[in-house]
């Protein structure tokens, strides 16, 4: 077997199939079919099989592709050696981010980094649903994503630390009946309209159980997932919204009211694969962003 070899597996057990690993790679399929034979002679237990027209990993498959994540590490950390060594730590760090975590995140990494010899940080915003997260630590050393923090673990193909566990607040225009009331309960906001994000996004789940406590469905009018423009909607009398405590922008015309009776909380965690922080850039914009964190929660409007 060999570091290809072992990479393919380890993506099928990702992508979930070879003409997806194919066009992760730039190969053609057949030639990612010949390497997993290759690889599959020299191992003298079956390490795919068929599940109707895909191909997956065994078992064995599995505890292969879990075992070439060290190897990548292994690997990563030789090549990177000479660089960590010589202490040269200003060299590019591509990080993406989900809009608020960008918006809070990116202005205090950015001046933080802005001086000679530091990393060079390459920003993008990725507002993607929950779950396709991880395939984003593919075309970046970073990537900042939020998960309800009693929701599902990331993969074990990824490694995450938890920046912030950020408090969900209901949003409300200033002159709104509700806004006198320091605390909320999910039966005070179950009869009014609500803006919410699209499905498969982490505060669903919260909308969600406000529901369930109060027993009745929400009347969702608005679907947006940018909390800047949920903010301007809310104020403009287009509903109620979740909206994070720290991250999101205060608005001069809506307040923020905290829920009580629901888990109503979200983590904002970095993810990344293992070998990205054997280069001493990618670990010095880590450390940043947990700096950045504590800065943020410490400013607890």
């Amino acid at each position: 077997m060999d570091e290809r070899q072992l990479r393919i597996l380890r993506e099928l057990g990702d992508l979930g199939s070879v003409s997806a690993v194919a066009e992760a790679l730039h190969v053609t399929p057949s030639a990612i079919s010949q390497q997993l034979r290759l690889l599959q002679r020299s191992i003298p237990v079956p390490l795919t099989e068929r599940a109707g027209r895909r191909v997956v990993l065994t078992d064995a498959g599995q505890a292969l592709a879990a075992a070439a994540i060290k190897v990548e590490t292994a690997l990563a950390q030789a090549r990177h050696t000479i660089t960590d060594f010589a202490d040269q730590p200003d060299g590019d760090v591509s990080v993406a981010a989900f809009h608020s975590a960008a918006s809070a995140f990116f202005p205090p990494l950015l001046r933080s980094l802005a001086h000679p010899g530091r990393p060079r940080p390459a920003l993008a915003d990725e507002d993607v649903a929950q779950d396709r997260f991880p395939a984003l630590t593919r075309h970046y050393d970073l990537v900042l994503a939020h998960r309800l923090d009693h929701g599902p673990s990331w993969p074990r193909t990824v490694t995450s630390t938890t920046l912030l566990r950020e408090p969900l607040d209901v949003a409300l225009p200033v002159g709104h009946l509700l806004a006198s009331k320091p605390l909320l309960t999910p039966r005070d906001v179950a009869d009014q309209p609500w803006i919410t994000v699209h499905d498969g996004f982490p505060l669903m789940s919260t909308i969600e159980a406000i529901a369930s406590v109060a027993n009745r469905r929400l009347d969702i009018v608005h679907r947006i997932n940018e909390f800047a423009v949920v903010a301007e909607a809310v104020a403009a009398g287009g509903g109620l919204a979740l909206m994070p405590r720290w991250t999101a922008r205060p608005h001069p015309d809506i307040v923020l009211r905290p829920l009580s009776g629901v888990h109503a909380r979200r983590d904002i965690d970095v993810l990344h694969r293992p070998e990205r922080t054997a280069r001493k850039a990618v670990r010095t914009v880590l450390a940043e962003l947990h700096r950045a964190a504590a800065q943020i929660q410490g400013r607890d409007r």
